[in-house]
C-alpha cells in the first residue's frame, strides 16, 4: 500500500482527504505545518505528498523548494486556495508535479494521485473497473468502450469512476457533487447534469440512466 503525506493545516480538509485515502487503500499521514511536512517528506518513507501552500511556519512553496534542493524526487501535488496563473506557474516551476485549487473533489484528487503513482515501481492497486462494455483502468488512466479508447477529462474520468464503483446504485446529485467536485461546491449548481451529458456523449447515453427525482445510475 502506498503511503501518502498530507500537509494541510485546515482540520476539516485534512480529515476529508485522510478519510478518502484510507477508503481507497492508501496509508495517509497528516501534518499541520511546514516544518513537519519537510521533515516527513525527506524521510523517504512516503510515495507522494499532497501539499497545501498556506502552511504555518514554512509555507508550502518553501517546503517544496527545500525538498528539491536536497535532491528528493517525491511526487508532490499542490492543493491550495491560491488559483491564479502566477501561483500555478510558481508551484509547477518550483518542482510540483501537479496543482489543484480548492474547493476540490476527492475523486479528481484520487485520479491525480494515481496518475503520479502509475510508475510500476510505485503503482497502486486501484485495478480495473468494468461494466457493460465500459472499462476503466485507474492506474493507467485509460477508458475503453466496447474495446475502443475514449478520451475523458479528469472530471469525466472521476465521474465515470464513481459510477463504476457503485454499479446499480442510484447516486444523487449531492453525492456526485461531493465526490467529484468537492466538499463545499455550490449544491445549486447544474454542473453534475452538464458533466453527465458530456460523459454520455463519450461512453453512450444508455450507460447512465436518469432516475427521475433521485439522480443517476449505472445499470
Amino acid at each position: 500500500m502506498n503511503r501518502i503525506l498530507v500537509a494541510e493545516d485546515e482540520t476539516r480538509i485534512a480529515q476529508f482527504v485522510q478519510k478518502g485515502l484510507r477508503a481507497h487503500g492508501f496509508v495517509p499521514t497528516v501534518v499541520p505545518d511546514g516544518e513537519s511536512a519537510l521533515q516527513h517528506a525527506i524521510s523517504d518513507e512516503f510515495d507522494l505528498m499532497v501539499l497545501d501552500i498556506g502552511l504555518p511556519g514554512i509555507d508550502g512553496l518553501e517546503v517544496l523548494s527545500r525538498l528539491r534542493d536536497v535532491g528528493s524526487t517525491l511526487p508532490v501535488i499542490i492543493l491550495t486556495a491560491r488559483d491564479s496563473i502566477a501561483d500555478r506557474v510558481t508551484g509547477l516551476e518550483g518542482g510540483a508535479d501537479d496543482y489543484m485549487s480548492k474547493p476540490f473533489g476527492f475523486e479528481e484528487l484520487l485520479v491525480r494521485i494515481r496518475l503520479r503513482l502509475r510508475d510500476p515501481a510505485r503503482a497502486t492497486d486501484g485495478g480495473v473497473l468494468e461494466r457493460g462494455g465500459l472499462r476503466l483502468d485507474t492506474a493507467a488512466h485509460r477508458v475503453t468502450v466496447d474495446g475502443r479508447d475514449v478520451d475523458l477529462s479528469a472530471r469525466e474520468f472521476a465521474l465515470a469512476e464513481v459510477f463504476l464503483r457503485h454499479p446499480g446504485q442510484v447516486l444523487s446529485r449531492e453525492q456526485l457533487l461531493s465526490r467529484v467536485w468537492g466538499y463545499d461546491f455550490d449544491p445549486g449548481s447544474n454542473v453534475v447534469d452538464v458533466y453527465v451529458r458530456y460523459l454520455r456523449k463519450k461512453v453512450g447515453g444508455q450507460r447512465i440512466e436518469t432516475v427521475r427525482g433521485s439522480g443517476y445510475r449505472l445499470p
